[in-house]
């Protein structure tokens, strides 16, 4: 077999590209975390190459799976389907470059998408959900799975499948299960046709399936070392799939035949018509392979991606556990050590090389190579019994077995490497530290030599070999969020005098709805109590404050709703005040939901939608209304999800505040359906690079409060949170970059 070469970079998008769409002669969609959909075509003065033709911005999050739907009369130059995280398909008018219909439906991420011989859409959801749409409506809905959907497929056949988190197959006809198919160990991420044969599965468990359309077990490609996310088939029997691993794999006959590394990982594969493969990138690139010699790219754009190749796998090699370009050079043997035995690694070339300091000879000595043993974890691990930072794999040569070098980083120097301090400080740290840890006593050990300096590294508290072996539990700096956050501050005034304006106006158009003085003047009253908030524990509010409350808000018209949800919002941070509005809701006038369906409904008055975000936030700071809470959890999220168009910057910190308390309070109660709707809308937060600082911190703590302590960190995992981990740590913002961190330690 021809080997594939290079022979097309498609630069445009500015982040992931997700999805890849052929669509028939008339060229190549994408699709990207960058929130659009490209659209490539053929130039006309060059055949073997594309040039974008058109750009489609329509989804308010990261696009993933297309759909192509060929030239008709509607459509003169095709149609493009797009599923979002932000839980909408679009069908684009591709003359056009405009949304010709929005099918709003799903409840979390859109994941996959397949057009119908009778033209009808059918999606797949992170809801769990399969729904058929027609003209934009959907005339079908049914839960295909008990998780996730990832994927779904439509042969040309007529057969329908499902794959699954939960790591099956299923085969459907309508919304009739016929079929299960069981083999992968892991979530079942993509399916492709594999003509005259039946099916081939990509799964997170690293390997490619093919299956008879009986369900019988064909073929297992295994040679992935990370999750492959995609696979596609050819007419001349080859077989491509992309993987975390940063691979692209060729198979033929369940061998893979050639193995193209990428410098990130490949969220899909696809074979063009002629045997072409177009791959998408995570570093934002498509990419075109060729068997054709007559379409590989230049000598000099091979050579630069060769090159590309090369730096990015050095800046992410690891020798031992640490980062090869972290090691110094081959100068550092330049400077003698400073005791007999002391160790240092330094980097030369691709590799960390372990030496000695030999000071009857004044010279350093070559101990080995440090490498990684197979599978194994570098840091934390245990030697003779005793556990260390570091464990290294020194390679000494002649045949002789690898051997162990261990090492443990002191407190000291941590807090040093962190700081950016020189190391000649250690010295007067640790002492800080052994004196005011009343360990004045304490004797360091001398055995461990750091692998830099060869400098002796100290352990406070007691010697290392008495170490328990027992594996450390992990420190995280910001999650899991304990405790609600509430909104407490108000300008009472400014409240009183808006109410006071209103009911004027209201007084002067209408007399039934507005208060009389009597009724205005207990509103100034309950404000007295409420503010004074170190009384609360003894302070009472009566079941006519309540009863005024109601009044107003079922009475006054949208537009001078604003202030009254404002006084509520801190009306309910009073116990009283919670349970007098838990005891209305109780008698079945629950003014609460009718509120809170007032301020969302359109058109949204977005003073009325901030404020009841606001009031319902605060809501979490009393348990009686937890209930009440768990309850609407889904509306309440669905419904301010779809308002975000007329968010204003507080509203978007209220929402992020609104989603943090409820992580928490699914976690308590254990909810594992609440917990992935609070993920999904937290991580269409942090992917939003239009937020600001506060809005995006909260709804990374929520994040990872729910995978450390809840039930969804694989569903995390399926939803990529990877990628929002390794960008929120890049972040400029220092506690969006910790929390960033301590999500991406759950990742491993």
């Amino acid at each position: 077999m021809a080997e594939y070469r290079l022979g097309l970079q498609l630069h445009g998008h500015t982040d992931d590209v997700r999805g890849i769409c052929v669509c028939g002669d008339a060229g190549i969609a994408t699709s990207s975390r960058d929130r659009t959909v490209k659209f490539w075509t053929r130039n006309p003065e060059k055949e073997s190459e594309y040039v974008l033709s058109k750009t489609l911005a329509g989804h308010s999050s990261f696009v993933g799976p297309l759909a192509w739907i060929p030239p008709s009369d509607r459509f003169p130059e095709g149609g493009i389907v797009s599923g979002g995280m932000d839980t909408f398909v679009f069908l684009w008018d591709l003359q056009k470059g405009e949304v010709a219909e929005t099918m709003k439906g799903h409840s979390s991420q859109v994941t996959g998408l397949a057009v119908d011989t009778n033209g009808d859409i059918i999606s797949s959801s992170m809801d769990c959900t399969v729904r058929r749409w027609r003209n934009g409506n959907a005339i079908e809905v049914w839960e295909a799975h008990k998780v996730a959907v990832q994927t779904v497929l439509k042969l040309p056949t007529g057969e329908l499948f499902t794959g699954s988190s939960d790591s099956t197959i299923k085969l459907w006809k309508g919304r009739t299960c016929l079929q299960t198919f069981s083999g992968h160990a892991d979530t079942v991420r993509f399916l492709a046709s594999m003509p005259g044969l039946g099916i081939l599965s990509a799964s997170h468990d690293s390997t490619v399936k093919l299956w008879a359309l009986s369900g019988q077990p064909l073929l297992d490609m295994i040679g992935h070392s990370s999750l492959v996310y995609s696979v596609d088939a050819h007419s001349s029997g080859l077989i491509a799939s992309g993987s975390e691993d940063r691979s692209l794999k060729i198979w033929k006959d369940g061998v893979c035949v050639q193995s193209i590394e990428h410098p990130g990982c490949i969220w899909d594969a696809k074979f063009l018509g002629n045997g072409d493969i177009v791959t998408a990138c995570s570093d934002g690139t498509t990419r075109i392979w060729t068997a054709d010699s007559n379409r590989f790219c230049s000598d000099e754009e091979i050579a630069a991606y060769t090159d590309l190749i090369s730096q990015y796998t050095l800046s992410r090699k690891t020798v031992g556990g640490l980062k090869l370009m972290d090691l110094p050079g081959v100068e550092a043997l330049q400077v003698p050590g400073n005791s007999d035995g002391q160790t240092l690694i330094v980097r030369e070339g691709d590799n960390g090389v372990a030496y000695s300091w030999n000071s009857a000879e004044l010279k350093w000595d070559k101990i080995g190579e440090v490498v990684d043993g197979p599978g194994e974890a570098a840091q934390g691990q245990v030697h003779d019994g005793v556990r260390y930072d570091f464990v290294f794999n020194v390679d000494i040569g002649d045949g002789e077995p690898i051997r162990k070098l261990p090492y443990n980083r002191s407190v000291a120097d941590k807090w040093l490497l962190k700081e950016n301090l020189p190391l000649t400080y250690r010295q007067q740290v640790v002492e800080f530290i052994l004196q005011n840890s009343g360990q004045n006593n304490f004797v360091p050990d001398p055995s461990f030599r750091d692998p830099y300096t060869g400098a002796n590294a100290y352990v406070p508290g007691q010697p290392s070999s008495s170490s328990n072996g027992n594996t450390p539990e992990p420190i995280f700096k910001h999650i899991p969020k304990s405790g609600m956050l509430s909104f407490e501050t108000a300008q009472f005034d400014g409240i009183l005098k808006k109410v006071a304006e209103f009911n004027s106006k209201l007084s002067s158009d209408s007399k039934q709805l507005s208060l009389s003085e009597t009724e205005m003047s207990r509103l100034p009253a309950i404000v007295n109590v409420l503010k004074e908030t170190s009384f609360y524990h003894t302070s009472k509010l009566a079941d006519a404050d309540m009863t005024l409350l109601v009044k107003i808000l079922k009475s006054w018209p949208p537009q001078m709703m604003f202030p009254v949800i404002d006084f509520l919002r801190m009306f309910v941070l009073h116990p009283d005040g919670a349970s007098l509005l838990l005891k209305t809701i109780e008698t079945g006038n629950d003014i609460l939901l009718e509120t809170f369906r007032k301020a969302v409904a359109s058109p949204v008055q977005p003073a009325n939608l901030l404020t009841v975000l606001k009031a319902v936030t605060n809501l979490f700071g009393n348990s009686c209304l937890h209930q009440w809470l768990r309850t609407h959890c889904a509306e309440i999220i669905d419904s301010v999800s779809n308002c975000k168009s007329s968010f204003s910057k507080n509203a978007h910190l209220a929402y992020a505040t609104l989603l943090l308390n409820y992580a928490v309070l699914s976690i308590e109660s254990k909810e594992e359906q609440s917990q992935a709707q609070i993920l999904s809308a937290a991580l269409e937060i942090a992917e939003d690079d239009t937020q600001d600082f506060d809005s995006k911190y909260r709804a990374l703590v929520a994040i990872g409060s729910l995978m450390l302590k809840g039930l969804v960190k694989s569903l995390a995992l399926d939803l990529d949170v990877k990628s929002v981990a390794s960008s929120a740590k890049s972040s400029m913002d220092q506690k969006i970059a910790e929390v960033g961190g301590d999500i991406e330690s759950l990742t491993r």
